[in-house]
């Protein structure tokens, strides 16, 4: 096994060397094959076992470049950093090999969850010389950010330090991976998930409460929290908090035909397309009548005390509840819905958990774009080719890859027959890890794993027989016109809509309208007006 590693690491040398010659004098990216399989002779990358020696280790990497000067590369992700010190145990095994391949070690930079969007976009524009940085199209705000320059471009560094990424990745996929001219994305397009968002809810209770059909509508989900409510004394039927917008997301696809456009506005989605058969045509909404119609569901849910009093203020963890069987519900999207509904089975035998997915109501549903996922560089990044060589070796390397990934082997799993498990003995307290890096992830170097729930392909093949697909890859809205109502909306949309939303802001009709005109004052009409100049120019660019 140890020569096949070396046999192999040699193997991934030489594929590098030869890559760097024939791509190092291109330049913009526009020569980005279609070929998937680059990388397939690198899968087991060099494997390094030297506890971070520097054998080998010259001053160059592969292909020449001059590595004599050690850099730590920063890495910013979303999420609550482990506290268990576990992270730090599979950064020192990471780090080792980075130092060895390409002297550099990564640190993880955290936007933790509380209030995450503010911070994110504020650490974005502080000027801070971050390097790596995990970006989002249609949730992270990228295009806004590119557009304030947070990014350098890529073109002419890609190919050079980055090779086999980039030869991987189809022109049509970096085609959408640039602002205006310049790629300033990596789009984690190698890797298959749903992002389909909905609500959780215990089958055994819905079976309790005469509910036997999945529940596919908000009216039905009511029934269920009532149930809850009647039948389960002390449980909150939904302990959610006022910073979920989840019920936003849910009342465009189930109560409208709107689609979402790649456009951020903070908490909520502001402009929509009208829908997938109108796509080039702007709407909201928050301007749609119906809207007011499911505010006031929501001042009546709130009204029977489906979340708590002081949802608004409320910090707790849901997921956490659930588990111990202290709420009856949960939000979030399908890639989550497989792993919990495995834990909920060990956790509360017989729960039977069950997602109602936004679109089963009515079928709205489009797929995800190739840049829900993906990782950007910092514009003031010291270092931009050591970060894309530390990048490109998380994505080719497989050991490096399942280190980030899935932590370390006989701790944080072992392998069954193809399957990763848990280790006899492990505790999640004490064991659990991970780096929430949804920047890169491939298909190729997944384990499929026994805490994904076995009826998760039923799901996905229900959501890929309804899909559209995703229209928007190459828009890119460029609000140098509007960049100051563009704040003023974000904010408006920050202080109005988690009342409305949790049912806290009085009169329903009222607060929608007040919500509405406040839009309105921040120049909803300028941007919508934007928007649709844009919209209509990108429909000729498309059509012709």
């Amino acid at each position: 096994m140890r020569h096949a590693k070396k046999v192999a690491g040699f193997v991934f040398m030489l594929i590098l060397v030869i890559s760097l010659a024939a791509c190092g004098g291109n330049n913009g990216g526009n020569n980005a094959g279609g070929n998937a399989n680059a990388a397939d002779g690198a899968d087991n990358g060099g494997s390094s076992s030297d506890g971070g020696k520097e054998t080998g280790n010259d001053g160059a990497a592969e292909g020449g470049i001059d590595t004599s000067k050690f850099e730590t590369i920063t890495y910013v992700v979303l999420g609550d950093k482990p506290k268990n010190g576990q992270l730090e145990k599979v950064m020192e095994k990471v780090n080792a090999i980075l130092k060895q391949k390409i002297n550099a070690e990564l640190q993880f930079k955290w936007v933790e969850w509380a209030d995450w969007q503010t911070k994110y976009n504020l650490l974005l524009a502080s000027g801070e010389p971050l390097d790596l940085i995990t970006i989002g199209t249609d949730w992270l705000d990228t295009w806004g950010n590119a557009q304030r320059g947070a990014f350098l471009p890529l073109n002419g560094l890609l190919e050079k330090y980055a090779p086999l990424t980039y030869s991987e990745i189809p022109q049509e996929d970096w085609d959408q991976s640039k602002f205006k001219d310049d790629i300033v994305l990596i789009p984690e397009d190698h890797y298959t998930q749903w992002v389909n968002h909905g609500i959780y809810y215990r089958g055994d209770w819905a079976k309790e409460f005469g509910i036997t059909q999945p529940i596919a509508d908000f009216e039905t989900l009511g029934k269920y929290f009532q149930g809850v409510k009647d039948n389960k004394k002390g449980i909150v039927p939904w302990d959610t908090n006022g910073t979920n917008g989840t019920l936003y997301a849910g009342f465009e696809a189930a109560y409208t035909d709107n689609i979402d456009l790649p456009i951020g506005t903070g908490y909520a989605g502001v402009f929509t397309g009208k829908s997938y058969d109108e796509r080039y045509t702007v709407d909201s909404p928050i301007f749609n009548d119906k809207f007011i119609d499911f505010a006031a569901m929501m001042k009546d849910w709130a009204d029977k005390g489906y979340w708590r009093e002081d949802v608004l203020n409320y910090k707790g963890d849901t997921r956490t509840e659930l588990k111990a069987g202290q709420t009856g519900a949960d939000a979030h999207h399908t890639q989550t819905f497989k792993g919990l509904r495995v834990e909920m089975d060990k956790q509360q035998p017989g729960s039977e958990l069950q997602m109602f997915a936004y679109s089963d109501t009515r079928g709205n549903l489009i797929s995800m774009p190739i840049t829900h996922g993906g990782t950007s560089i910092g514009a003031h990044s010291k270092h931009p080719e050591r970060a894309l060589m530390a990048y490109e070796l998380i994505r080719q390397d497989k050991e490096l890859y399942q280190l980030i990934n899935y932590g370390l082997e006989g701790v944080q799993y072992e392998i069954k027959d193809g399957v990763r498990t848990r280790p006899a003995g492990y505790d999640d307290a004490k064991d659990a890890f991970y780096t929430d890096f949804w920047g890169g992830r491939v298909d190729k170097f997944e384990i499929p794993s026994d805490t994904d729930w076995s009826g998760i392909g039923d799901v996905y093949k229900k959501y890929d027989a309804i899909k559209k697909p995703f229209p928007y890859g190459k828009f890119v809205f460029d609000k140098t016109n509007v960049d100051a109502e563009m704040t003023s909306i974000s904010q408006v949309v920050g202080e109005q809509m988690p009342a409305i939303l949790y049912g806290k802001a009085g009169d329903p009709a009222k607060a929608v309208q007040a919500l509405r005109d406040k839009l309105k004052a921040a120049g909803y009409d300028k941007v919508k007006d934007e928007i649709q100049k844009q919209l209509d120019a990108f429909k000729q660019s498309e059509q012709g």
